[in-house]
């Protein structure tokens, strides 16, 4: 660990290395969280199934990458399958657990994550795979920084899909009732909207996140069916500290998380990685419950 340390100190350059590729990767965190956020704030649920949507939509880029198409053209398809999933696990499962203790949703989302898991393994088998979209490397400062240019484009389509979500939620119909029921869902059905119509549609609209975002992640990163959790995990902490409704917070906590990582793994080393982020993750929910108590203690 001191080695590695010391990389920094005699070449600064590789910091930036390191900071940069963090920063790109925090781009698609920052979407699987917000479609995690949408879903809690709105339906009152923490989807545990959401890193395996994410693995899900990296499959379907990877089954139309190995027919010949470039894996670009998946995003939008991979987009359209998972809504189409989210619409149908909500139908079938979701609603049954609406206005549930959340005890509830944690165990009914875990189920599902885990019948996921095991489907993936059987129609893709236990692999790594990679969704080639066959691009080079970006190399700076006399070739001491390199950037795989998927990465620079999953980063500008992460921030396009972005803009593109917030968007179809001040403006469009369906946004503006998913903001209202998530403000208030009983004035929202006073005022006539269908709650369950809206709770099935924020359930595909975050199904269809995750599924942008898992095919943005097979292109840069690797997947295989049991790399969901980590996903979910990043997701739950990013909310937590960015807090519900809180879009640019969601964004500064994924870009800063993305770069936490790399820097762990550079310094501790990959395979404690995984380590490092289950530990942040603890210290994120002491941090919070020690300021909800601060909080507790000031209404008194």
């Amino acid at each position: 660990m001191i080695d590695n340390l010391m990389i920094f100190v005699a070449s600064p350059v590789t910091a930036v290395d390191v900071l940069v590729n963090g920063l790109l990767i925090g781009a698609i965190f920052a979407l699987t969280a917000y479609g995690m956020a949408l879903v809690w704030g709105v339906i009152k649920i923490i989807n545990i199934a959401q890193g395996e949507f994410v693995i899900l939509g990296g499959y379907v880029a990877f089954v139309i990458a190995q027919q010949g198409i470039h894996p670009l053209y998946a995003i939008p398809v991979a987009t359209v399958v998972l809504a189409t999933l989210g619409w149908l696990l909500y139908r079938l499962v979701i609603f049954r657990i609406v206005d549930r203790d959340l005890f509830t949703s944690l165990l009914a989302t875990y189920g599902i994550a885990i019948v996921l898991q095991q489907l993936m393994n059987t129609f893709f088998g236990g692999d790594v795979q990679i969704a080639d979209a066959g691009l080079g490397t970006l190399f700076l400062f006399d070739y001491m920084v390199s950037i795989a240019e998927i990465k620079i484009i999953a980063f500008g389509l992460a921030a396009v899909l972005a803009v593109i979500l917030v968007l179809f939620l001040k403006r469009s119909r369906m946004g503006q009732a998913i903001r209202a029921t998530a403000q208030n869902p009983r004035a929202a059905r006073v005022l006539g909207i269908d709650t369950d119509r809206v709770f099935a549609a924020t359930f595909a609209l975050n199904a269809a996140i995750c599924g942008a975002a898992g095919a943005l992640v097979a292109m840069a990163y690797t997947i295989h069916p049991y790399v969901g959790l980590p996903y979910t995990l990043r997701a739950f902490m990013i909310v937590v500290v960015a807090g519900l409704g809180n879009m640019a917070g969601v964004i500064i906590a994924a870009l800063g998380l993305g770069a936490a990582e790399n820097f762990a793994a550079f310094i501790l080393g990959t395979q404690f990685q995984l380590a490092f982020t289950f530990i942040l993750l603890v210290v994120v929910l002491v941090w919070r419950n020690w300021r909800l108590a601060r909080k507790r203690q000031y209404l008194k």
